[in-house]
């Protein structure tokens, strides 16, 4: 891997349904030298509880580590509600899914996005979101 050095002004944000994965992932991306880790949590955002532009508008993430859960065709539509925001053009995505296959299907191949299956090897999610920054 790169100099952490070279990652500590980049804004990552972790939305995920589990409190406990949230949690993880941001420690670890933290002691991968990613010292801005923002994190959301999916029902939050569906529900209304947290006002996703603003999120994005305050914190300024530029990577979004992302959890597509069951009912994957139903996540799948909510986040590309959120991909179709005008907050969201230029930011690249890091999926994560317990069925790669199917949301592989359902996604298409893209340059701003990567999927990682579950269950993954958290040095997995730090090697994508250096790769996303281009680190």
């Amino acid at each position: 891997m790169s100099d952490p050095s070279t990652r500590t002004s980049k804004v990552v944000a972790v939305i995920n349904s589990n409190e406990d994965t949230v949690e993880l992932l941001r420690q670890c991306l933290e002691m991968n030298g990613f010292r801005q880790v923002v994190t959301a949590h999916v029902r939050d955002i569906r529900e209304g509880a947290t006002d996703f532009l603003e999120f994005v508008s305050r914190t300024q993430p530029a990577v979004f580590v992302y959890d597509i859960s069951i009912p994957y065709d139903r996540n799948w539509r909510f986040l590309q509600l959120l991909l179709n925001t005008e907050v969201m053009q230029g930011r690249r995505l890091v999926l994560t899914t317990t069925n790669k296959m199917a949301l592989d299907a359902m996604v298409g191949p893209t340059e701003a996005l990567e999927v990682i299956g579950k269950p993954y090897d958290i040095e997995q999610i730090v090697a994508a979101v250096a790769k996303a920054f281009g680190v």
